[in-house]
């Protein structure tokens, strides 16, 4: 049996693209993804119940469960393995709202993500826990943009090639997480 070949995408992701996703489907990102967690998740909510700015625009973006480790001599990042998703659950309803099309951790996820995401047409793609060193050789650029003062759980712009994942729970609510209980 012949090995599927992993689905490329590239942010701003587009209904399409989302609904051609299916869960179990391997794919390879390249271009740009958010980094941000908990910390940074509950900022960006505040801002929008604040009606204020948020920091990048939510339309069509990846964001990634990571807080990355600062870079040694000569690399972009440190190590940048994803952190467990559940810890952005309370936040997440809310920025797929506002057109967040996809999300990158590791675990299960609970009913109000799932519901938003069959709403809003998104998907969560899972990585490869404590693959931190590998991923980060995928992180090509590394940008601080948004609240520095969190540290490792501001908002970073990373620019990525061939980033690999893995569809858990696509945009019809399918999910590997079920078919493993």
């Amino acid at each position: 049996m012949e090995a599927a070949v992993p689905i490329k995408i590239r942010a701003p992701l587009s209904d399409d693209d989302i609904e051609g996703l299916q869960a179990g489907d391997e794919v390879l990102i390249d271009g740009v993804i958010y980094a941000a967690r908990d910390a940074a998740h509950r900022r960006m909510v505040n801002n929008i119940k604040n009606d204020e700015k948020l920091p990048f625009d939510l339309e069509g973006q990846i964001i990634y469960y990571v807080g990355p480790c600062p870079a040694p001599p000569g690399r972009v990042i440190g190590s940048a393995g994803p952190t467990t998703s559940s810890r952005m659950d309370a936040f997440a309803p809310s920025l797929i709202q506002r057109g967040l099309k996809c999300m990158i951790g590791k675990g299960p996820r609970n009913q109000a993500v799932v519901k938003s995401m069959i709403e809003h047409k998104a998907v969560y793609l899972a990585t490869i826990g404590g693959a931190g060193a590998f991923l980060s050789q995928r992180i090509k650029k590394s940008e601080l943009v948004a609240y520095g003062e969190l540290g490792p759980e501001a908002v970073y712009r990373f620019e990525v090639e061939d980033f690999p994942c893995i569809v858990a729970i696509d945009a019809r609510g399918r999910s590997l997480y079920n078919s493993l209980q």
